[in-house]
């Protein structure tokens, strides 16, 4: 089965760039700068922020629902990032090297399914996960940090 892993988009937080320390405070968000590589993942363009590069920390809600499985975490947006469209079937080298979490939703919203997966083996856990026809969409996580990292739809 063929899938889509999404970038997040950059508009949504472009309001944010231009603000001063105090009030991204307010908006639960802060300034860093990455000082390793890797370890500063872009949720936009899917790829790792060189070292000296400039980011967002900020707090993002991933899965906005009414529903009890709503829920947000920290995420790194870098200045400037274009968002990815990676292939159909494609999974970017940043996911390729971590191990996932891999989340399925149903049409309400639900979580109904779970697993683990090596960054090298992402590709068939997603495959697999999709074979479950009640799964409506997916969302992969950092399985060490629980950060959100992607969506996923059938393609």
């Amino acid at each position: 089965m063929s899938f889509q892993i999404h970038g997040l988009s950059h508009q949504q937080f472009s309001h944010l760039f231009c603000l001063g320390d105090d009030e991204l405070a307010r908006h639960a968000a802060r300034r860093v700068v990455a000082d390793e590589m890797p370890g500063f993942p872009c949720r936009v363009s899917l790829e790792e922020a060189q070292v000296g590069e400039e980011l967002l920390l900020l707090n993002y809600e991933h899965q906005a629902n009414a529903t009890p499985y709503r829920s947000s975490h920290a995420i790194y947006v870098r200045i400037g990032a274009k968002q990815a469209f990676p292939a159909p079937g494609e999974v970017p080298q940043i996911m390729r090297r971590r191990l996932m979490g891999v989340r399925g939703f149903d049409r309400r919203h639900d979580m109904i399914a779970a697993e683990i997966a090596d960054g090298e083996d992402l590709a068939a856990a997603i495959s697999h996960m999709f074979e479950n026809r009640d799964v409506d969409y997916l969302h992969l996580h950092n399985a060490k940090r629980g950060c959100f990292a992607a969506g996923v739809t059938r393609a």
